[in-house]
């Protein structure tokens, strides 16, 4: 295989293109180390040896900072080492490589997150903000199965009408519909709702 492209993505590191196609990322000094030049032959051997020891190794490196940085979900982490310009193979290996060690759940993320905002959010604000994070949604129902009650979302109902000050008190006929308009808008049930304004 050829080297036909060595493209500078910082003052140190670079994208390799072998045979017109982005291969791996390295830096300046691996470069040198394994005489990587535009239009050089690259054996099969050398370039076994520096997607093993070493694209994969930082791939799993970098796929352990990433989760000590912030809890993340699978499709999280393996978009961020896409990004990073680590093959797809090799961030296959990587993913594999923490979740060996459990480092990477995407049901035990689900749960924590709903867990810690269950009683602030509705459900199908947890169900949308979930989906964002890649996560499936047979995965999503089972979580909130587990984790939402209806007191849960009454608990989220009467957070947010302490934290816009609303009294029901003194609320006028037109706030109280204003404020069950927004409550539905966010996704709670209208019995839920209306359950907690009774109060």
């Amino acid at each position: 295989m050829t080297v036909t492209k060595i493209k500078a993505l910082t003052k140190t590191r670079f994208q390799v293109y072998l045979d017109e196609e982005a291969a791996f990322v390295l830096y300046k000094g691996e470069l040198r180390r394994y005489h990587l030049e535009e239009g050089e032959e690259l054996s099969e051997e050398t370039y076994r040896e520096i997607r093993q020891n070493i694209v994969l190794k930082r791939a799993k490196l970098r796929a352990m900072h990433l989760l000590t940085d912030m809890d993340r979900t699978e499709y999280q982490l393996r978009s961020k080492l896409l990004m990073g310009g680590y093959p797809e193979d090799i961030t296959d290996q990587a993913i594999e490589y923490v979740k060996s060690f459990g480092y990477l759940n995407d049901l035990e993320y689900a749960r924590r997150f709903v867990e810690s905002r269950k009683h602030a959010k509705s459900r199908r604000q947890l169900y949308a903000l979930l989906s964002g994070k890649g996560l499936d949604s047979s995965l999503i129902e089972q979580v909130l199965e587990e984790g939402c009650r209806s007191e849960d979302a009454r608990e989220a109902i009467r957070a947010i009408l302490r934290k816009k000050r609303f009294d029901r008190e003194t609320a006028s006929e037109k706030e109280r519909q204003r404020m069950y308009a927004s409550l539905a808008r966010k996704g709670f049930r209208y019995e839920d709702v209306g359950k907690v304004m009774s109060e």
